[in-house]
């Protein structure tokens, strides 16, 4: 999300969470009262949204354990299926592969932090909007955390309460403002116009709508980052009870980190972030909201590609793989570190160097990883990016008409299932039939 608006926070608190309106949107003076107004209603409160970082050095963890494992004889597993065999089982590609399983052993892991609170754990639809992921993930209890109307669309359609639904942004339009007013989700006070927007879609809906003011706690990113911000909203929380409002929900906002490296770091887990603000919700009666993507979803998968050969500029070697920034964007925009490893042993006499992985788009950022000391694989040989669950399928593109991939996921018994169809340059051609 955006930079918080930190002047939200010199408004009276007095805007109540629900309010009936005329038909009339837009008053061309929208007024805020700045008077305590004794009455019981409803203010949510939420913590922006940024993911926190840890201050956490990397150490090694022996019980370190993947979805994606590499076994004695070398080969890449996928809950027990070789990565490899898959390969051979599906379209000629690249693909995105997940873990059923272990989708749902990262949401267990929030459910069981959360035992003894009333709580909503809001998957950030943004991170990966495959329908059937998220059909899963309503069926294990998680609400939907949305940024635009067609991702509320998305969540309505897939079945979550929208009571359990938060919209986010910072410059939510009228129309999708109107649609979450109707369907009855939360909306996020991002700023002063935004809410001049929020009131305007309740008058043109005719209905209440539940609102959550965004506040910057303004704190160090560091492990402690909730305990430390969720006691600065307690405090504020406080003063708004003591103006005679009822404070119902804490929304501490994003999620967990991973290890993307796969060095075995140890991270804060779900019962560490939850265990920082258990006491100060129980004590004020709260109900918790959390909005996790990447920790739910981005270990469960690995884009699967293929090595098209191996080359060397004369002081650089490369692995030019099917696979490019078209379908992961990720290393390309961010500089993003994602492990990369090979899916069969590679024969003994194979020289290991340093490569960059690179794909076949014509872009000098089209890279999957820089300097990986890999074994040099053959022609044909299956090469992963792991941890491709989040903001990768999500932020696929067209680019050089290389049409997104297809999705499949291990099934809890084993078996293989397609859960998204792969783009076909005849769909892009349907986008221009009867023009």
């Amino acid at each position: 999300m955006a930079a918080t608006h930190q002047n939200l926070l010199y408004h009276s608190y007095s805007i109540p969470k629900t309010t009936s309106f005329n038909k009339n949107p837009l008053p061309q003076n929208l007024i805020f009262p700045f008077k305590s107004i004794i009455k019981s209603r409803v203010l949510r409160a939420v913590l922006s949204q940024n993911t926190p970082k840890t201050s956490l050095e990397t150490t090694k963890n022996t019980n370190f354990q993947h979805c994606f494992r590499k076994s004695e004889d070398g080969y890449l597993y996928c809950e027990g299926i070789k990565v490899d065999e898959i390969m051979e089982s599906v379209e000629k590609r690249p693909f995105y592969l997940y873990s059923k399983l272990q989708i749902t052993r990262n949401v267990e892991a929030y459910k069981d932090a959360l035992e003894g609170l009333t709580s909503i754990i809001g998957y950030a639809i943004k991170a990966n909007n495959n329908y059937k992921i998220l059909d899963h993930l309503r069926n294990l209890g998680c609400g939907a955390v949305l940024v635009s109307g067609n991702e509320l669309k998305l969540a309505l359609r897939a079945g979550f309460d929208p009571t359990r639904c938060i919209f986010n942004g910072n410059g939510k339009i009228l129309e999708d403002l109107v649609l979450a007013a109707e369907a009855g989700v939360f909306v996020n006070i991002d700023s002063e116009f935004d809410l001049e927007n929020i009131v305007a879609a309740a008058r043109i809906a005719g209905k209440r709508v539940n609102v959550l003011l965004r506040i910057n706690p303004d704190v160090d990113p560091q492990v402690d980052i909730f305990r430390d911000a969720a006691t600065i909203m307690v405090n504020y929380i406080d003063e708004i009870r003591a103006q005679g409002f009822e404070v119902d929900y804490l929304n501490i906002g994003g999620g967990l980190g991973i290890d993307y490296y796969h060095a075995g770091a140890v991270l804060p887990k779900p019962r560490d972030l939850i265990d920082t603000v258990r006491e100060l919700v129980l004590s004020r009666g709260l109900k918790l909201i959390i909005e996790p993507g990447r920790s739910l979803i981005a270990n469960t998968c690995c884009l699967v590609n293929r090595v098209t050969g191996v080359k060397t500029n004369g002081s650089k070697n490369f692995i030019v793989i099917d696979g490019s920034m078209a379908e992961l964007i990720r290393p390309s925009l961010y500089d993003a570190y994602q492990h990369i490893e090979l899916v069969s042993p590679a024969p003994a006499n194979a020289e290991i160097a340093t490569f960059d992985v690179v794909g076949p788009v014509c872009e000098s950022a089209d890279f999957l990883g820089k300097g990986r000391e890999l074994p040099t694989p053959a022609k044909g040989t299956g090469l992963v990016v792991h941890d491709a669950g989040a903001y990768c399928m999500s932020m696929a593109s067209t680019y050089n008409l290389k049409m997104r991939p297809p999705e499949y996921w291990v099934e809890n018994d084993g078996s293989l299932s397609k859960i998204r169809h792969g783009e076909t340059f005849e769909d892009h051609m349907r986008l221009f039939e009867g023009l």
